[in-house]
């Protein structure tokens, strides 16, 4: 990956995974957290 020389460093990429990291799981809790309960409400 051709990436510019400041932004070279394993850190960015280390907050890069963080960061989406984090977001995948926030993701994945609102999912748990309001969209099941929401589809299992109109099915009942």
């Amino acid at each position: 990956m051709n990436v510019p020389e400041p932004f070279d460093h394993p850190s960015f990429a280390t907050a890069l995974g963080t960061i989406s990291g984090y977001l995948l799981i926030l993701a994945v809790m609102t999912a748990l957290l309001f969209l099941v309960p929401y589809g299992l409400f109109l099915t009942l």
